[in-house]
């Protein structure tokens, strides 16, 4: 409550982002449920903190998954993720979702997340996401939420272990090579039509 009484938004409010502020920052309180027996968060639920950051950084474009979905029969799905744990998150720690944009392609983007509690970097996420039409066909990002999500790009030094990873945009295999679940997806950074 604030002091006059009045109960304050909980949506924060949208907007398309700008060049002057690239990262969206999502807050995030770890609750029992998010725990394992010792209090700390357990690995999986920092991907589902990641994923509520990034639908609603989809808001700050003006559109929503399932608008989406209903009006154009799309979606955005994750077609790589790296994560690495670098410290432990416990029972009713304040976090921060902190994602980055940082490169739009045709029918992906590549993205970075980071989830906070103070100064301190707790685990870091390297994604693609890919957009996919009800076929499971990839498909364009549409040109309206390509825009809006090109103004908040920030470039990302790529290190070796990403550009080794086909699913984080390092080189297609050579022909001929074994394939790995990354490698034998259709690629949706190219136009299927």
């Amino acid at each position: 409550m604030t002091d006059a009484g009045a109960v304050p938004n909980p949506d924060p409010p949208v907007g398309l982002a700008t060049a002057s502020d690239p990262v969206h920052v999502f807050p995030v309180r770890v609750y029992y449920e998010d725990t394992d027996a010792g209090g700390i968060v357990y690995y999986a639920n920092y991907l589902k903190f990641a994923e509520r950051a990034r639908t609603e950084l989809l808001r700050r474009t003006g559109r929503q998954q399932f608008d989406l979905l209903r009006e154009r029969g799309i979606g955005f799905t994750v077609r790589s993720c790296r994560a690495e744990y670098l410290a432990p998150a416990r029972l009713d720690d304040i976090l921060e979702v902190r994602s980055a944009v940082t490169e739009v392609l045709g029918a992906s983007m590549r993205m970075s997340q980071g989830i906070w509690r103070g100064g301190r970097l707790l685990c870091d996420l390297r994604l693609r996401i890919a957009v996919m039409n009800r076929d499971g066909r990839p498909t364009r990002i549409p040109i309206e939420i390509r825009r809006a999500l090109q103004l908040c790009i920030v470039p990302s030094p790529s290190s070796d272990e990403e550009a080794a990873d086909p699913g984080c945009g390092g080189a297609p295999p050579e022909p001929g090579a074994p394939q790995d679940c990354h490698t034998s997806a259709v690629d949706p950074s190219t136009d299927p039509n």
